[in-house]
């Protein structure tokens, strides 16, 4: 069976974005491999072994098209309410938070926050099937 290690994006400032991912989630420097041309960064916490691994290409000035592919990343956390509150201190730009119930029943809880180059960010509250 396969098992999820890593999610890779590509990031134009390596400072501005690990400052972000460190903010946001507190993910750290788990390993970076640097090449002649490009480093990749792999970031982690202690609640998971899943990892995001920043790829910064050395020769990149403009910033990256996302296009209409691209989705979304997603974290649970155990307080919505406190983490969204912690992100306006912050200055991270959590937009507003929703609960989702579609047919009445509560589906999930969450907000949305972009990282340094506009990917997007789902913080959902941890029940349901997102413990």
């Amino acid at each position: 069976m396969a098992k999820a290690i890593h999610s890779m994006i590509r990031v134009l400032d390596e400072a501005r974005s690990l400052e972000f991912y460190d903010r946001a989630f507190g993910l750290k420097i788990a390993d970076r491999l640097d090449f002649p041309d490009f480093t990749l960064i792999y970031l982690s916490n202690a609640e998971t072994g899943f990892e995001l691994e920043l790829t910064v290409n050395k020769d990149r000035t403009d910033p990256y098209d996302l296009g209409d592919g691209y989705g979304h990343l997603a974290v649970s956390v155990a307080d919505l309410d406190a983490e969204h509150a912690r992100f306006e201190a912050e200055g991270l730009n959590p937009r507003k938070l929703v609960s989702f119930a579609p047919a009445g029943t509560l589906v999930a809880r969450f907000f949305f926050v972009a990282d340094p180059d506009g990917y997007q960010i789902e913080v959902l509250e941890r029940s349901g099937r997102f413990t």
